[in-house]
């Protein structure tokens, strides 16, 4: 059974698959202070995004789990 990801996780996925986003624009886009919606700290533990000095991109994790999940392939 493939594994459960949350939508708004597979959204963030997607949001980063066509292009790498700068910190700041990731942050501006999918920080929350909600306790119950963790979508950017759930994909950096996962393994499905990485930062790498400003940039943050999918690791080759977050697009095989885009393209299993969704269909969707960069």
């Amino acid at each position: 059974m493939p594994e459960m990801i949350h939508p708004l996780t597979l959204d963030l996925l997607a949001w980063l698959a066509p292009r790498p986003r700068s910190y700041a624009e990731v942050m501006d886009a999918w920080r929350t202070s909600c306790p119950r919606l963790t979508i950017w700290e759930d994909a950096l533990a996962a393994g499905f995004v990485e930062v790498d000095g400003d940039e943050v991109r999918l690791t080759l994790r977050g697009h095989e789990v885009l393209a299993t999940q969704t269909g969707l392939t960069s």
